[in-house]
């Protein structure tokens, strides 16, 4: 990939997958704030700026070399919201609707960016409404991804949290809430012995067929 190419590509991707990224961990502590945990808004994490979210390797290396190497899977993060479940009113069943805020976040962004494609696509033409076609494709593809990903059933992502959180309090919870620091190892055994994509690739085959069907969208290849 020459360097024009490169720019063109930053230039498409960059804000969706930002926003998808920002958005996610931002409903994480907005959520947390209604059920009276603070401490994202004492710290400045409510906000929008992505600077004060932005992980320089899970915001920008590993999303940039996955999306310049031409991966079929994208994924990435942003600094984690710090909250606190000793401040909610009901902690474990309000933390299950915390964590979930997350990937919920991602689907309703996906959403909104098959909603820009479909006006785009019916209103706008030329090198601008390609440009638009192309950066809320990649917003549906990277939300929709994020959103699957994140809903894995693993510590510490948010799937592994909303399960430890619903689960009644014993023996399996425990052991979920102690294999947590050892996620990251879990998920890359998943990347490297290629079981990642065969468990999320079907949620986001019918995910991105789903708004493609209800938005009538034409899809480009990337």
């Amino acid at each position: 990939m020459d360097l024009a190419a490169i720019l063109t590509t930053i230039s498409i991707a960059a804000i969706p997958l930002i926003f998808a990224i920002t958005v996610h961990e931002v409903a994480h502590g907005w959520v947390a704030k209604q059920f009276g945990d603070r401490t994202a808004e004492m710290l400045g994490r409510l906000t929008l700026n992505p600077v004060r979210h932005v992980d320089p390797i899970g915001t920008i290396l590993v999303p940039g070399i996955l999306l310049l190497t031409g991966s079929s899977f994208m994924f990435g993060w942003a600094k984690p919201v710090p909250v606190d479940a000793r401040n909610m009113r009901n902690p474990r069943s309000n933390m299950v609707l915390v964590t979930a805020a997350g990937p919920l976040s991602n689907l309703v962004m996906a959403t909104i960016w098959a909603f820009i494609m479909m006006v785009n696509q019916d209103s706008v033409g030329g090198v601008t409404g390609e440009w638009i076609a192309r950066m809320a494709q990649y917003g549906i593809v990277f939300n929709i991804m994020l959103a699957v990903f994140n809903m894995l059933p693993i510590p510490p992502l948010d799937g592994g949290q909303v399960l430890t959180n619903l689960l009644p309090q014993g023996a399996v919870s425990d052991f979920l809430r102690r294999v947590a620091p050892f996620g990251f190892f879990v998920i890359l055994a998943l990347i490297f012995t290629k079981m990642l994509w065969p468990l999320i690739g079907p949620p986001i085959a019918f995910l991105l067929s789903l708004l493609v069907d209800l938005f009538g969208l034409r899809l480009m290849p990337f």
